[in-house]
Formats: structure tokens, C-alpha cells, sequence
């Protein structure tokens, strides 16, 4: 939407460099919950940035448990941030590399690039448009209002979400209040073909399936695990179980690396690993998008991740 209104200005910033790219996809990535990297997701699905970029986004996200470790371990957090973000930097450049030796086109199939309709888009905030938008307001524009302002509503007043204001409510309004300002200046062309056919027929359905599967596996299957006590017992296995864990699209079976960590039961190497190959909720959107393009990103952080780990665990830290 900002780059419609914008009139493509910009996604254009992204276009002039790759180093632009990683800087960009990490930084976003950096930043505490999964937000960041669905933006990142949203800009590759549409063509603007390369498929190294996303590899360096997911590596310098931590999901949700960034939260967890700034309240917990802060020091470390901030620390285990900075390494995550420059890593992602250079990770990015070396799978893009990759991609070019040994030939491997990433899929960009899901979505082409958005078509861009100046006529309809330039004058969106004007009285005239609000005007236009209204009469008559359309069934597309009536249901997403209707959706928009009833969510909100009952965020607000705390009838769905977290019972006080912390960073999930304040983070839900804020999309909220925008979606609700988008809903309501949008041109109709935008709201029927570019939010209700595309997003909500064609990408909801699949990101819902993504999610609730993921969430069925943790539910009946990470429940079930003595994770901590294997943990306790077998730290010589932490790596690999941290990174064979960090596959899942999910930020809840992290945690316990994280508490574990701040409890002193495993190194840094073994928190440094799970969090360059978890990327929190991150993934789910770029599942549906593209499994193939998927499977070349977590099989190559997975690999980072377990090659650097290594590393530092054989030097004791």
C-alpha cells in the first residue's frame, strides 16, 4: 500500500543494490517479533528483493523470543542481535552466490509483481476519493470495515488478546488503526483485486493451513518430549537438537533454549545456533508461497547454523 501510494517510490530504493537488500531485509529482521520478516516475505513474494535477502532476514530474526531475552538475558540479547544481523548480512551475499554457481532459480510463481494504476491511486486522500469510496460503498469495502472495526473494538477493550496493554495489544491496534485507514481511502480497484482477491482468496487460506499445522505438531508433539531433561543430560546432542528444532516454523519449542541459556544448563553456542536457524513465525507466509524456495532456506541456515555453532562449541563457548 505504501508503495502504491508512494507511486512505486518505495520499492524502488530496494532495486539499485543487493548490499541495499541485505541491509534493508536485515535490519527488519532484526527487529523483536516476526513483523519484520513478513514484511521482508511480502517483498520477495512480489518480486523486489532476491532470495538471499530472505536467507539473511530469517537469520538475524528471532521471532517472538526476542522479547523473552531482552526481559531475561539482555546483555546477551543485544550482543547475540548484532551478531545475528551481520551474519545475516554476509550469509546473504554467500547464498545468493550459491544460487548463481550451481545454477538454482529461485520460484517467484505465487505473486508477479503488482500492477501499478497511477489514474487511480494518486489523489487517494482527498475528499473527492473519500466521496467516490462511499457512494455507494461497495460489499468488499462494507465486510473489511465491518471485520477492521469490530477486531478492533474488541482489542481494544480487551475482549480478545492479552488482558493489558503490552507489545501484542499495542503492536495489534497500530496494524489495526492502518488497515482501517487503508479500508476506508483505498480505491475500490485496490480493495477487490489487489487485498480481497489476492490476499484474503488466494493467500489466507494457505497461510491459516500453514499455521494450524504447525500449531497441531507443536500441540501434540513437542508437548510430549522431555526436552529439558534430555537437554540436561545429553548436551552433546543440544547442537544438533537446537538445530533440527529451529526447522520448525514456530517461536514456542525455542524458548527453551532460551531459558535454558539463562539458567546457565547450555553454552552459548547452543543459543547462537537455535537462532540462526529458527526465524520464529517468519516462514509460514514464504511456505505458502513457495516450498521449493523454503527448503533451499532452512536447508542452508541449518547448515550455517550447525557449521558456526560447531564451531564455538568445540572452543568451549
Amino acid at each position: 500500500f505504501v508503495d502504491v501510494i508512494s507511486q512505486q517510490k518505495a520499492t524502488s530504493v530496494l532495486k539499485g543494490s543487493r548490499w541495499r537488500q541485505y541491509l534493508l531485509a536485515c535490519f527488519l529482521g532484526a527487529t523483536p517479533g516476526c513483523l519484520g520478516a513478513f514484511m521482508i516475505v511480502s517483498l520477495y513474494i512480489h518480486g523486489h528483493i532476491s532470495l538471499g535477502a530472505i536467507v539473511g532476514c530469517m537469520i538475524a530474526t528471532s521471532g517472538d523470543e526476542a522479547f523473552v531475552m531482552l526481559a531475561k538475558i539482555p546483555q546477551t540479547a543485544i550482543w547475540l542481535t548484532i551478531i545475528l544481523f551481520l551474519l545475516g548480512i554476509f550469509a546473504a551475499w554467500i547464498a545468493d552466490s550459491l544460487l548463481n554457481i550451481f545454477h538454482i532459480v529461485p520460484s517467484i510463481s505465487c505473486c508477479p509483481v503488482q500492477t501499478f494504476h497511477p489514474e487511480e491511486n494518486k489523489f487517494m486522500f482527498t475528499y473527492n476519493n473519500l466521496k467516490t469510496n462511499f457512494t455507494p460503498v461497495s460489499f468488499h469495502r462494507f465486510l473489511l470495515l465491518l471485520l477492521i472495526t469490530s477486531a478492533l473494538f474488541l482489542f481494544l477493550t480487551a475482549k480478545i488478546g492479552p488482558p493489558h496493554w503490552n507489545w501484542v495489544r499495542v503492536t495489534f491496534a497500530i496494524l489495526l488503526f492502518i488497515s482501517l485507514g487503508i479500508a476506508i481511502f483505498a480505491s475500490e480497484h485496490y480493495l477487490e483485486v489487489h487485498l480481497w482477491q489476492h490476499i484474503i482468496q488466494k493467500h489466507l487460506w494457505r497461510i491459516f493451513l500453514w499455521t494450524f499445522l504447525a500449531l497441531v505438531l507443536i500441540k501434540f508433539g513437542l508437548t510430549h518430549w522431555h526436552l529439558a531433561a534430555f537437554i540436561k543430560t545429553h548436551l552433546s546432542w543440544v547442537l544438533i537438537l537446537s538445530a533440527l528444532i529451529g526447522i520448525i516454523p514456530e517461536s514456542g519449542p525455542h524458548f527453551v533454549f532460551v531459558f535454558l541459556y539463562a539458567q546457565g544448563f547450555i553454552p552459548f553456542s547452543v543459543l547462537l545456533t537455535s537462532s540462526i536457524v529458527q526465524d520464529g513465525h517468519g516462514m509460514l507466509p514464504m511456505l505458502s508461497a513457495s516450498l521449493k524456495d523454503s527448503f533451499w532456506i532452512k536447508l542452508f541456515n541449518f547448515s550455517l547454523g550447525l557449521f558456526i555453532g560447531g564451531i564455538l562449541y568445540l572452543l568451549g563457548y
